[in-house]
């Protein structure tokens, strides 16, 4: 992948964030994103992409927490409050079921 493909990926991410922070349900989330297909493939490569960074945000906030003493929920509530619109759209689409690939325990409990 080439610096020009990672700020093309990079662009699309901000524009799907900046579209999130007005409505994360909006089905027009993913259009007219002309490079989204031939760099992530399709939305769920989108929301793969998202979730990966929120679990690499966690992970290292968690590391440091960890020295400080500071509890999991306080840093899970931190990181809400800093990437809300990330945090939107992971609890609007169903992120689980790509990121692990299975459905979440919410959807089967229902």
């Amino acid at each position: 992948m080439s610096w020009a493909d990672v700020h093309a990926r990079t662009d699309i991410l901000h524009t799907v964030l900046d579209r999130a922070a007005r409505n994360p349900a909006d089905p027009k989330l993913f259009d007219n994103l002309p490079e989204l297909k031939r760099l992530f493939g399709d939305p769920d490569g989108v929301l793969l992409a998202l979730r990966n960074r929120w679990e690499n945000h966690m992970t290292v906030k968690m590391e440091n927490a960890m020295e400080k003493g500071v509890l999991a929920i306080e840093v899970y509530a931190e990181l809400c409050a800093e990437q809300p619109a990330l945090r939107a759209i992971l609890d609007t689409y169903d992120t689980d079921r790509l990121y692990f690939g299975r459905p979440r325990a919410r959807a089967l409990a229902s």
